[in-house]
């Protein structure tokens, strides 16, 4: 199944991009103060762009993803725990800070990766009418 195989690529890449953005850009890189907001939230963003990626490699007996509504009760359902994970930073236990740019981030990157892995769908598993 060519669909699982982009979709393991894709985490793979991502997951790299993610580590090094957080523990080589940010603590050793300078980054223009200008630039810093985009740095800030680019985890976030590629994070939730890899949700629909990651439901079809790893949770593929839960999340079928064979039709376009599977698609949008995948990405769905990832945004909100998405969303719930960050407004649970705002318990104080967690040591962790709450920003609503992390949340409109987030959806700003499941929505692109519902676009991008719907077009692969289409693509890599057409679906019989």
């Amino acid at each position: 199944m060519p669909l699982k195989r982009i979709s393991r690529l894709v985490m793979i890449v991502g997951t790299l991009m993610i580590w090094a953005i957080k523990f080589l850009v940010r603590p050793f890189v300078f980054i223009d103060p200008a630039l810093k907001p985009m740095v800030g939230l680019a985890p976030n963003l590629i994070g939730s762009f890899l949700l629909p990626f990651g439901a079809c490699w790893f949770f593929q007996r839960i999340f079928r993803l064979e039709t376009q509504r599977d698609l949008n009760i995948t990405c769905s359902f990832g945004l909100l725990l998405v969303v719930i994970n960050e407004y649970l930073q705002l318990i104080p236990i967690f040591g962790r800070t709450f920003d609503y740019l992390d949340i409109v981030s987030s959806v700003i990157g499941v929505f692109i990766g519902h676009l991008c892995f719907k077009r692969l769908m289409i693509r890599y598993a057409p679906i019989a009418v």
